[in-house]
């Protein structure tokens, strides 16, 4: 019972998992407005979150020239989705890629999308709790 009950509630823990990661990396934007040369990041949510249901996650391989090479990673990723760097629609004299009014819009949109995901879960369980208990 316990196994069917998860399976329905994956894919809504998976989605609430890469929110609060994109928030975090949202949030990081933000807070890093004002350092020089700090790039911008994010996900593509749709993607991850593909590749997070379906179990297929892209990895690219580390080319080593020398045995010598230590191994590591490629880079950033979050639950499997690689972190991009924000595309620049208004270069800075610093080279910061933070755009606060893409920021903010992207961190309310977020935001909102969780607090759906959240309501979405909390009917779930609830009509778990009906089945059970009726």
């Amino acid at each position: 019972m316990a196994s069917k009950i998860d399976s329905a509630l994956q894919f809504n823990q998976t989605a609430l998992s890469l929110r609060e990661a994109r928030q975090g990396l949202l949030a990081s934007n933000i807070a890093n407005a004002d350092t020089p040369n700090y790039k911008a990041k994010d996900i593509d949510f749709a993607a991850a979150l593909q590749g997070a249901i379906s179990g297929s996650t892209a990895k690219l391989p580390l080319v080593t020239t020398s045995t010598a090479h230590l191994g590591g990673t490629t880079g950033e990723s979050v639950m499997g989705a690689p972190v991009m760097y924000r595309n620049v629609l208004q270069p800075s004299a610093d080279g910061n890629t933070v755009d606060m009014d893409v920021e903010r819009g992207q961190f309310a949109d977020n935001a909102l999308r969780y607090e759906a995901s959240v309501t979405f879960v909390s009917a779930q369980v609830k009509d778990v709790l009906a089945a059970l208990q009726g």
